[in-house]
This record gives C-alpha cells, sequence and structure tokens, in this order.
C-alpha cells in the first residue's frame, strides 16, 4: 500500500513538475513577443519618417492595390480562425484534428507569404524595389520582416505537425502549441497594423 501511495505521490509530482516548468516556458515567450514589438514599433516609426521620402519616385496611393492585400489579409485571418480550432482540438486531446487543422493553418499562412513574394516581385519588376527611394526602403524592411517571421510560423508548424504525429499531445508538444498559437496571433495583430498604416493610410 505503502509503495502505491508513493508511486501516486512521485507521478502527481512529476505532473506538476511539467505543469510549472510549461507555465516557465509560456511565460518566457510572452518576454521574447515583447521584445519583438519593439522592433516591430521601431519599424513602424521608421517607416512614418520615410513615407513622404518618395524621392520623385512613385507614393503608396500608386503602387498599392488595395483589394490584393485585402485578400492577402483574408488569408491570414482565416488562418487565426483554424489555428483557434486546432486549439480547441488539443484541449480535447484530439490528434489527428490538431494535425487537421493546423495543415489548414498552414495553407492560408503558404498563400498569404505566395502573394506577399509575388507583390514584391511586381514591384520590383516594375522598377520601385526598395533601393528605389526611402519609402520604398522603409516599406520592403517592415513588410519583409513580418513576411520573415510568418515564414519562421509556417516551419513551426511543419515541426509541430511531425511531433504530434510521432509522439502525441504530451505536454511538451501541448506547451509549444501553446506558444506557437501566441506567435501566430501576434502576427496576425501586426499584420492588422500594417494593413491599417501602410496600405489603408498609405493609399489616401
Amino acid at each position: 500500500m505503502s509503495t502505491k501511495i508513493l508511486s501516486n505521490h512521485d507521478t502527481a509530482h512529476a505532473e506538476h513538475g511539467h505543469h510549472d516548468a510549461g507555465a516557465n516556458k509560456v511565460f518566457g515567450f510572452w518576454i521574447y513577443l515583447m521584445s519583438d514589438c519593439i522592433l516591430f514599433a521601431t519599424l513602424f516609426a521608421t517607416y512614418a519618417v520615410l513615407s513622404n521620402s518618395v524621392a520623385g519616385g512613385p507614393t503608396g496611393k500608386e503602387i498599392f492595390e488595395r483589394p490584393f492585400v485585402l485578400v492577402e489579409t483574408l488569408f491570414l485571418l482565416f488562418s487565426s480562425i483554424t489555428y483557434g480550432m486546432e486549439i480547441l482540438a488539443m484541449y480535447r486531446g484530439d490528434k489527428s484534428r490538431v494535425n487537421v487543422w493546423l495543415g489548414l493553418t498552414f495553407l492560408f499562412g503558404l498563400g498569404f507569404i505566395c502573394m506577399e513574394l509575388y507583390e514584391f516581385h511586381h514591384l520590383i519588376a516594375e522598377g520601385y524595389g526598395p533601393d528605389r527611394s526611402a519609402f520604398l526602403s522603409g516599406f520592403f524592411t517592415l513588410v519583409g520582416t513580418h513576411g520573415l517571421h510568418v515564414t519562421s510560423g509556417l516551419i513551426w508548424m511543419v515541426v509541430m505537425m511531425v511531433q504530434v504525429s510521432r509522439r502525441g499531445l504530451t505536454p511538451v508538444n501541448q506547451t509549444r502549441l501553446q506558444c506557437l498559437s501566441l506567435f501566430w496571433y501576434f502576427l496576425d495583430v501586426v499584420w492588422i497594423c500594417v494593413f491599417t498604416v501602410v496600405y489603408l493610410m498609405g493609399a489616401l
């Protein structure tokens, strides 16, 4: 009897340790996101200062295609919905559904990146690359940095799909999925700011 009690105590202690470790990792990831906020705040401030420095070149109103960027934005917003469904499936312990929703989120995110790359290619082909003016340098830097973050999130999703398939919804994997959700929603918020400041206000 005493052996069984000790075993149960050790199991409970191990689970409590996993919970504490997971909470610490999520807290640490929040700190990382705050540092990323500083990065993007700096990029937004730089873009705001340079937005009128077109050097005789095109302005945002002349080159931005708002309907195209709106579709791009919808891809990212829908990816947030599918990731929310993935989190719900994770809480239910449904491994297969987790991977299905992760896969859908990945496809929406990939569509977003493909449209962004097309936009960059189109602008550069028209002679509106980052070397054309300070305004375009600020634009490519801000939007490109966000795109690199989204690409990192997509790679993270692929890794998590493999991990969940092989090891299931372990406490470690659940913590990683929670951190990924914070990262993905953070990128959505940043993109809404980009869409508003760069594309909407820039096209006025």
